[in-house]
């Protein structure tokens, strides 16, 4: 990194790349915000578009200008509900930032992550996931795919219907859903019928 020095950001924050005039690129910080001097990116390049050409391009020393940091979606610290978190594919990317942040900082209360995608190789971070569900008794982790392998170890069907089956009624909860624009408003239908208000579902919609 060049200027800044550091970057200065909340976990769940974003960077924005510009491609000319016209053309800029939003991309979530997967790294947490003790990382200041360097921090990670993570993109899907499948949709094959100007920002996935461009990362897909780069090599080791390229110099990256961007803007940042920007995005409202971060989490708070001062409400004492119990955080579930629901991401989709590579919308696990803010949540990766947050849940780092947190564990780093000693965050004290249960913590329980629905990460959904069409099949395992959609999953990026599950490894990192499992392991860390593995040494924190406090972190609660439900893989969910659309279709798996008989090796899968994990749930299958809907993000919604497993947030259905995880979530207890009442008000006790506060989500940050992100992903796909289809299913945050099935997670928050789910949610709100389970008696959240519409508030204390908060998402980042990649899509």
């Amino acid at each position: 990194m060049q200027e800044p020095l550091e970057l200065l950001f909340e976990a769940g924050q974003w960077v924005s790349v510009p491609f000319g005039p016209k053309n800029v690129r939003a991309y979530s910080i997967a790294s947490p915000p003790s990382s200041r001097e360097r921090i990670t990116l993570c993109a899907d390049v499948a949709p094959g578009g100007i920002g996935s050409a461009w990362f897909a391009s780069l090599r080791a020393g390229d110099v990256v200008e961007f803007k940042a940091p920007f995005g409202g979606f971060v989490f708070r610290r001062d409400d004492p509900r119990r955080p579930l978190f629901v991401a989709e594919e590579i919308g696990i990317v803010p949540i990766r930032s947050m849940l780092s942040d947190l564990f780093e900082t000693g965050f004290e209360r249960p913590v329980t992550l629905v990460y959904w995608g069409r099949d395992p190789s959609w999953l990026p971070y599950h490894d990192d996931l499992v392991a860390l569900a593995g040494r924190r008794a406090d972190f609660a982790y439900h893989p969910v795919v659309e279709s798996g392998g008989d090796d899968w170890r994990g749930g299958r069907g809907a993000a919604a219907d497993a947030v259905e089956a995880l979530a207890p009624d009442g008000g006790h909860v506060v989500a940050y859903v992100s992903g796909g624009g289809a299913m945050i408003d099935r997670v928050r239908e789910v949610l709100v019928a389970r008696g959240l208000d519409r508030k204390s579902v908060r998402w980042e919609k990649f899509w």
